[in-house]
């Protein structure tokens, strides 16, 4: 098979070259002529090493968890359920920007994509995100769950994962819940500010393409370049279809492309990566109330260069190839957030207003090739060229308000409220084929040329618009009630509305016979632009008005989208449930609950045209749940003791899995298309443990889990044409059980001298789990695996005995450091593994399509320096450094197809932060 190039002698098929500046100073085509951690307290050395004293401030409905001690204060062992806890100096000895990444270091977790932690091997549809208690929305098409790389550490105060069911959390628990706790109110005033410069050994100072988009994408917002056009908008408003004879194609079509979206430019030298923080915080006494005040705000902006190799296989044996492409993906993506925070204390009460926002955005460049021989099936000699660019915005804002309050001794009554909103934006997806037919008695034979999907040689354009709108409010309330010294019990009511809008249209730019070979030629902004498409330049004189009747090349625009562009979606959930909590004799503790959870899921077509289309079935799940969950603690010395828990929990299909409408993921290389035909899945959970605290800050544990799970969602392909769709179907019953070992042990090093080891110790930080999952699917089992009406059976789509899609066997993580006890010095070696995962079933009866994640080795240093009196924290980053590829492929003995093969390089960078 052919290996990964980097495509530096290729011609682009419209390229200005970019001198080797930050690409923030692109050039303007259409100028040009058209050629071709302060919040913990002062206590704290903020090296996370040194055994003092921490308040770890966990936020989570029925409650919230605070307890101030040694590091971590065994929030592990008191806390009535399996848990884990990452405190600010956990997240800062990982060195990860996102909070996804330092979860990535938690026992049976792991990162998919693009920030999707996986529990247990479990997909992220069995993971549950709350902020501070409360549900998130997700700003992915493809997700109801939100990508946790879009929080970055320097806003996050904590991060609790819970992974045995208590009836406080929402039902949606499969594998787990990852509980973020904002940054709360200083006790002492203080501002810092921070930044960071770094590289990657496959993109900076390397080739890499852009385009100039609206001048000021920089930005993350850009200028309102991007803004629908007057035609389309027009149009769009109409209620007409676009093939209606009083639509004005030619005009809609005119206003598309343009030299600022459709000339790929080249850079030999891409920019650094580089971000800057800052926070503050400061709280004041008035009376017998103290109230805080908090603020952060952050920018980064990183560039991410792929040289992808993306196949097809077009016999069952993959012992022959359908698509071999060779293709460079550049993103630069820009991340922008902001944090503000409220507090206020009065006696035993405590209300807190947290107000968060994060932009997210991708600006994508895109070009590839392939060369089909002369023995391939379909267009042989010829040339392929392929031209993309995007500009991928992801928005979430949150506001939040949680109150704390005592009305009396034997009573707690928390709140908490929320709003939250998340949106994104895909405007002008633009794509392009041409073609070469690279033969000796074709006068155009070395030209790469576009005929617009006319059968003269192959050719094609496209343009898409995507918007996702999402609203989710919220509410809660608890009420827990002291019945004696060793029993408590949790009365709580959960409330939840989601509700989102998506949109997306696509078109095919269709030409006719009659198009010159010599307008062919031409690059995309000039093929497609109004000159072409009104009134060609063989055909004067040019009309602005670009008159309705069509043009001589017939360039029109075809709907590709069907009759459903848009679907609204809702969720809403009434929960109410009872929770208690009883030391039963002296070592043995019981955790017994029950959640009732009634919900409405739906989701529809929205009728936008005048005629009534054919709509797709409509999807409406309403059910009820009576979700029960007990946990048994007995402390077999002060030190040692061992929990056996169970519980039912549920995992409903996700929006856009609902959705029969076909979404393409740039990222993946994959179209998805959804099924309204899927229905809730049902988990039974069971689970041991053992845990022994030996010493402060140092533990052992093991356990085991099994979870049986009726129809589960899986993910399976199909061939459409020369494009491979994701689609997804319920699976009859799948079996998913495992083991999990974890350790951490410190070791004195003070002993070996009196000078570098005097303050330090040795940290070991390990744990690594082992997990096993099979579908269960019978020869006469059911399915409903719409848009396949004929298919009758589970087993047409599912293979008994096979993995479900996202779980590894085998997910190792490994931490060696050195850290001072007295000052900040802290060198930290991170080695994580994950071993083969599925990612989607294969089509048409080939082998599984999987990723092969590997081993990766980190590398983590952070230094105080004193500077004018304070202290300036140093950090050097080392990521991936012995350059692990990412493949994500299938096999069959020695035949291999690569879906996605690219080397990730290695990442560098160095920051630094200063507290005043």
């Amino acid at each position: 098979m052919s290996k990964p190039i980097r495509l530096a002698s290729l011609l682009l098929i419209s390229t200005a070259l970019v001198a080797p500046a930050a690409a923030m100073a692109q050039s303007d085509p259409a100028a040009e002529t058209p050629a071709a951690d302060p919040t913990v307290d002062a206590s704290d050395t903020a090296s996370g090493a040194a055994p003092t004293e921490e308040e770890v401030d966990v936020s989570i409905p029925g409650g919230e968890i605070v307890v101030t001690g040694r590091r971590n204060a065994n929030i592990e062992r008191t806390a009535p359920q399996v848990v884990s806890v990452l405190g600010a100096a956990d997240i800062a000895r990982t060195g990860e920007g996102n909070i996804a990444g330092a979860l990535g270091r938690v026992t049976g977790l792991s990162v998919v994509g693009n920030g999707f932690v996986y529990v247990r091997g479990l997909g992220d549809r069995y993971s549950l995100a709350l902020l501070n208690g409360s549900p998130l929305p997700s700003p992915e098409p493809l997700k109801r769950v939100v990508p946790l790389d879009i929080f970055p550490s320097s806003i996050i105060a904590s991060s609790l994962v819970q992974k045995s069911y208590s009836a406080n959390f929402p039902g949606e628990f499969g594998g787990g819940v990852i509980n973020l706790t904002t940054k709360a109110v200083p006790r002492d005033a203080f501002l810092q500010v921070g930044g960071s410069i770094g590289g990657n050994s496959e993109t900076t100072g390397q080739l890499g393409y852009t385009y100039y988009g609206t001048g000021s994408d920089w930005t993350g917002f850009g200028d309102g370049g991007r803004s629908l056009p007057s035609a389309y908008r027009a149009w769009r408003d109409s209620g007409l279809r676009i093939n209606d004879v009083s639509v004005n194609q030619q005009a809609i079509a005119g206003q598309f492309v343009t030299a600022r979206n459709a000339i790929v430019q080249r850079n030999d030298n891409m920019p650094v990566n580089w971000g800057a923080n800052i926070t503050g915080g400061k709280s004041w006494t008035l009376g017998d109330t103290e109230v805080g005040l908090i603020a952060t705000a952050g920018y980064t902006s990183r560039w991410r260069t792929r040289d992808v190799t993306q196949q097809t296989a077009n016999a069952l044996d993959l012992s022959s190839l359908n698509t071999d492409i060779n293709r460079v993906i550049t993103d630069n993506r820009i991340v922008v957030n902001g944090l503000i925070g409220l507090s206020a204390e009065f006696g035993e009460n405590k209300v807190r207003w947290t107000n968060l926002y994060i932009r997210d955005t991708i600006k994508q460049a895109r070009l590839g090739a392939e060369e089909r021989p002369l023995t391939a099936d379909a267009s042989p000699g010829v040339s392929f060229m392929y031209q993309d660019t995007a500009w991928f915005a992801r928005q979430l804002f949150n506001t939040q308000f949680v109150g704390e309050f005592q009305p009396f001794d034997q009573l707690d009554v928390d709140v908490r409220a929320g709003y939250a909103n998340s949106q994104r934006e895909a405007p002008f997806e633009l794509s392009f084929l041409y073609s070469r037919s690279n033969s000796p008695t074709d006068p155009y034979g070395q030209f790469f040329t576009n005929t617009l999907n006319t059968g003269q040689r192959p050719g094609s354009a496209t343009i898409a618009f995507s918007d996702l709108n999402e609203n989710l409010y919220s509410a809660g309330i608890d009420f827990t009630y002291e019945i004696s010294p060793t029993v408590k019990a949790v009365y709580g009511y959960a409330y939840s509305d989601t509700s989102r809008v998506t949109e997306r249209r696509d078109f095919l730019f269709q030409g006719n016979n009659n198009i010159p070979m010599a307008i062919s030629i031409l690059r995309p902004d000039l093929l497609l632009s109004q000159t072409v498409i009104c009134f060609p330049p063989l055909n004067p004189p040019v009309n602005p008005n670009c008159p309705a009747n069509p043009s001589p090349t017939g360039i029109s625009l075809v709907d590709s989208t069907g009759s459903n562009p848009t679907f609204r979606a809702i969720l809403r959930n009434h929960a109410a449930y009872f929770q208690l909590q009883a030391d039963l004799f002296d070592g043995l503790n019981l955790n017994l609950g029950a959640r009732y959870e009634t919900a409405l899921q739906r989701v529809t077509a929205v009728q936008v045209y005048d005629i009534t289309p054919i709509l797709p079935p409509a999807t409406k799940l309403d059910r009820s749940y009576l979700l029960p969950a007990a946990t048994l603690t007995y402390e077999i010395d002060p030190r040692m003791q061992v929990r056996l828990s169970a519980s039912k929990t549920i995992a409903r299909p996700q929006f856009r899995e609902l959705v029969f409408q076909t979404y393409y993921d740039p990222d993946s290389n994959r179209n998805f298309q959804g099924n309204p035909q899927l229905v809730d899945s049902q988990l039974y959970n069971a689970e041991g443990r053992v845990e022994w605290y030996f010493a402060p800050e140092q533990r052992v544990s093991i356990g085991g889990f099994w979870k049986k799970i009726k129809n589960p969602i899986e993910t399976y392909t199909s061939f459409d044409g020369n494009s491979v769709t994701a689609r997804f179907a319920n699976a009859p019953e799948a079996i998913l059980y495992g083991a999990e070992f974890e350790v951490q042990k410190h070791f004195d090093l003070s002993g070996w001298g009196d000078g570098f080891f005097a303050t330090r110790r040795a940290v070991l930080i390990g744990n690594y789990t082992w997990s096993k999952s099979e579908l269960k699917v019978g020869p006469d089992d059911p399915v409903q695996a719409f848009p396949f009406t004929g298919a009758k059976f589970a087993s047409q789509f599912f293979r008994d005995g096979a993995p479900l899609t996202g779980q590894s066997d085998h997910l190792v993580n490994v931490e060696f450091g050195l850290e001072d006890t007295e000052k900040l010095s802290q060198q930290t070696l991170l080695i994580s593994y994950a071993s083969d995962r599925v990612t989607r079933r294969g089509p048409s009866g080939q082998p599984d399509i999987f990723e092969r994640p590997g081993v990766q080795v980190d590398f983590v240093a952070r230094q105080g320096v004193p500077l004018f009196g304070k202290e300036l924290e140093l950090k050097f980053e080392a990521r991936n450094i012995f350059g692990n590829k990412y493949k994500e492929m299938q096999q069959n003995g020695d035949n291999v197809i690569y879906y996605n093969l690219y080397r990730t390089g290695t990442t560098f960078s160095l920051g630094g932060s200063l507290k005043f």
